[in-house]
């Protein structure tokens, strides 16, 4: 994981008031004003080289201009500059639009009627939404909680990652400065935090995931305690969002499933089926030059909407692809988790980002290696299961046989690779 710097090569320390930017070769974070770029020309930088990566690996790369070919038109009054994803006019005419209702395929069961048995009858294809927590056997503060406490219990010196939600781009902050910028009635940027994971918090003692997700979880129930690779920390985070926060489309990382409980406020998901044919859509949109100037949900057959407002809970399985906007200032718990119920899309997911040349940072923390201990144990479950006459479930056979697939896939790789050379 890259270094997080607390100062700048000017010496200065971070201030959320002054602009920021990462270089994508070494991923050091230096201000604009300190190394010659202004916020506004930054979005027209594709690959960003700092001064001293730019003397070994060439000046920064900027995006492709569009040439129009029509200049006896430049006089027409229309917009010149495609809508960039984000911006005050993309969350205005988004929330302009109407779309489906998830209404059509979401689940809505209680928090008592939703068990491991429930998923395997209904199949855990659709997206769930909870309207009440109760039955969930799940924790959280009261809707009285706030960013504030967030601090008191994580803590103000810890260092987190937050979106610019005009430029969609990464930046680093204290979170003490984030929860000062929360709370400001002056507030000069849309400021979104997405990716706060708090297991190793105070703030764990205050939150409990859902019954159904401890059950199901991969890593709750089958990674090792004796594992000599890091256990992956995935299960709790702190979303906190302010009015027309957006985060773009996106499948979570290795497919996993995710929970969202909603304290206060409200989240609006877009939801686009994981068909074969929006995933291959899905794929050459997020490897295209202009993916900030289109919106992905025009681009399949349909995008649902499902509104999730303060106290319910919303669950959201393998694959399936989404964007979020908050409507209005929002505090919301989730996490994500890896399951047996649906092993091939989960597999599908790993293989696009591997595709994609996702960076390792956004990936599934040590995903191979959990689909290793996941296989050893299908493997004892039909031994147990064969000695005993019984038959197991479909869904486990075939994601056995996916897993199998992936194994061979995986191990060839390796074999593959060119043997080392002999000192003569």
């Amino acid at each position: 994981m890259a270094s997080v710097p607390l100062y700048c090569v000017c010496r200065l320390p971070y201030d959320v008031t002054r602009f920021m930017i990462e270089c994508d070769l070494c991923q050091d974070w230096f201000h604009g004003s300190c190394v010659g770029v202004e916020e506004d020309e930054a979005a027209e930088i594709d690959l960003y080289h700092c001064p001293s990566c730019e003397e070994v690996h060439g000046p920064s790369i900027m995006k492709r201009r569009r040439v129009s070919l029509r200049p006896d038109r430049l006089s027409t009054p229309v917009r010149t500059q495609p809508v960039q994803t984000g911006t005050p006019t993309f969350i205005k005419e988004l929330c302009s639009r109407t779309f489906p209702s998830a209404d059509d395929v979401i689940l809505r069961p209680t928090g008592y009627q939703l068990t491991v048995e429930y998923l395997e009858e209904n199949s855990f294809s659709v997206p769930i939404l909870v309207a009440k927590k109760d039955g969930l056997g799940m924790m959280v503060p009261s809707s009285s909680f706030t960013v504030t406490d967030v601090e008191r219990f994580v803590g103000s010196e810890k260092i987190i990652d937050v979106i610019d939600v005009a430029r969609q781009a990464d930046c680093k902050m204290k979170l003490g400065d984030f929860v000062k910028y929360y709370t400001s009635s002056n507030r000069h940027k849309v400021l979104n935090v997405i990716s706060l994971e708090f297991s190793d918090t105070r703030l764990s003692n205050l939150v409990e995931t859902p019954k159904l997700v401890r059950k199901l979880s991969w890593v709750e129930n089958l990674w090792p305690e004796s594992s000599l690779f890091e256990r992956p920390s995935v299960q709790k985070y702190c979303l906190m969002g302010v009015q027309d926060s957006y985060t773009d489309f996106h499948i979570d990382f290795g497919g996993t499933s995710v929970w969202y409980h909603v304290l206060k406020g409200e989240k609006v998901f877009y939801l686009i089926r994981p068909s074969p044919a929006n995933l291959a859509l899905f794929e050459h949109w997020s490897s295209s030059n202009n993916q900030n100037e289109m919106f992905f949900g025009d681009q399949v057959d349909r995008c649902y909407t499902c509104s999730v407002s303060q106290g319910q809970t919303l669950f959201i399985p393998t694959g399936w692809i989404h964007a979020v906007l908050t409507p209005v200032d929002c505090i919301a718990f989730g996490g994500n988790f890896l399951h047996s119920l649906n092993i091939e899309m989960q597999l599908k997911a790993y293989e696009i980002e591997k595709r994609l040349n996702t960076a390792d940072l956004f990936k599934f923390p040590n995903f191979e290696t959990i689909c290793w201990y996941v296989g050893k144990h299908l493997l004892d479950t039909f031994r147990g299961l064969r000695e005993n006459q019984r038959h197991p479930a479909s869904y486990l056979v075939h994601g056995a046989r996916s897993l199998n697939v992936a194994f061979r896939s995986w191990t060839k790789k390796e074999v593959l690779l060119p043997p080392p050379s002999i000192p003569r």
